[in-house]
């Protein structure tokens, strides 16, 4: 195994991170990086500015101070919503923008519970740590790959290249290029290189393996955090009440049941019934993104009058196989289409990323002449070093 310059690496590095951020704004959690959209955090955070997210399965409990980033309910429509717990309640946490004269919870959004929180923003010192210019980056990057997406599509006739699925398909097929095109390349190369290996240093497959996983468990948790078992408590009474709370014994009742999606990748949702004493049409939703698909719920009340608890149960995959494909995955098992998801996000990333940064391991200096991944960027690092 070989040994790879800092430049190298940080000019990798540079790369997977604004690719872990296009992914985290496609999936609708930051991954290690996020930004903010709006002004509502100033000065804390301008609008377009970075900072680092700390998953929340990672940060552990959150507390007063801490500026989270949470799934709203209520804000701008729903979704990812950066801003600070200012107090912590029994029935969740009040949260607010530092730029904002009136808590969060003074509009319509309730109570922010913890699993409503995707990430907490680190704060070394007590401050946050602001980055700016990432927004740009990422918005930059974004108009250009859809951009490509257009162009390509026009050019070969077909509509299966845009939008978030053909940016997958894009990302797989320059995922295969690029690896083809470096296998020839070193199948080619000269064997009388005289680096020697050495055990001591940082395997960038590792921190590469890192990136990978981020990104995997990321997607895996906007699939499986939502989902999981819908309660509906019914009471059966002598006489019907408003609502579905009370229902008349051996009476049915209907009520919506709705589906949100508040990234900018659309989702596919499964609905299963419990019991047979509960309904749900229709069972298969395709939800585009940041908005909200209904299915109808249909609950039966036993003839004995009491209370009684009834469950759907949701399943949610990433849009980012065509729905047929989702759907035989599905029937297969719920946890298929997850793990095939989770390989076309990971896989490609993982196989970029070694070939980015090298297979070696870090060290300070190094006499090897590489060809830089772009000349300009290398530029542009050699003049921060």
């Amino acid at each position: 195994m070989g040994e790879i310059s800092v430049h190298r690496l940080v000019t990798g590095s540079v790369l997977l991170f604004v690719v872990a951020l296009l992914i985290g704004a496609m999936l609708g959690q930051p991954i290690l990086l996020g930004f903010v959209e709006t002004g509502s955090m100033e000065p804390t955070l301008q609008t377009g500015d970075g900072f680092v997210a700390i998953p929340a399965v990672v940060a552990g409990p959150v507390e007063e101070g801490d500026v989270v980033v949470f799934r709203a309910e209520e804000i701008q429509g729903g979704g990812l919503t950066t801003h600070r717990i200012v107090e912590s309640t029994d029935s969740g946490y009040v949260t607010r923008g530092d730029a904002n004269p009136f808590t969060d919870q003074d509009g319509e959004e309730p109570p922010v519970r913890n699993d409503q929180i995707v990430a907490v923003v680190w704060q070394p010192g007590g401050e946050v740590l602001a980055i700016p210019g990432v927004g740009a980056v990422v918005t930059g990057t974004q108009d250009v790959l859809q951009l490509v997406q257009r162009k390509l599509a026009a050019a070969l006739g077909t509509r299966s290249l845009l939008g978030v699925q053909g940016l997958a398909y894009l990302f797989f097929g320059f995922t295969v290029l690029v690896y083809l095109v470096d296998t020839w390349r070193s199948d080619n190369r000269k064997r009388d290189s005289r680096t020697h290996s050495r055990d001591s240093g940082t395997s960038t497959r590792l921190l590469v393996g890192i990136f990978a996983a981020a990104i995997v468990l990321s997607a895996t948790a906007v699939m499986i955090g939502p989902a999981g078992p819908q309660e509906f408590g019914v009471v059966s009474a002598e006489t019907d009440s408003p609502g579905t709370r009370v229902i008349e014994q051996g009476t049915t009742e209907s009520t919506t049941y709705p589906v949100g999606n508040g990234g900018v990748v659309p989702v596919v949702t499964y609905l299963e019934p419990g019991s047979d004493a509960i309904d749900v049409e229709p069972r298969e939703l395709a939800v585009p993104r940041r908005s909200v698909a209904n299915a109808t719920v249909t609950l039966h009340a036993p003839p004995e009058t009491g209370y009684y608890r009834y469950f759907v149960i949701e399943h949610r995959y990433l849009a980012l196989l065509p729905q047929s494909h989702i759907r035989t995955l599905y029937e297969i098992h719920p946890w298929a289409p997850i793990v095939v998801i989770d390989t076309v996000l990971g896989v490609p990333f993982y196989l970029v990323g070694v070939r980015l940064v090298g297979t070696g391991r870090i060290r300070n200096r190094s006499r090897d002449v590489e060809r830089p991944v772009s000349a300009r960027l290398h530029r542009w690092v050699r003049r921060l070093y």
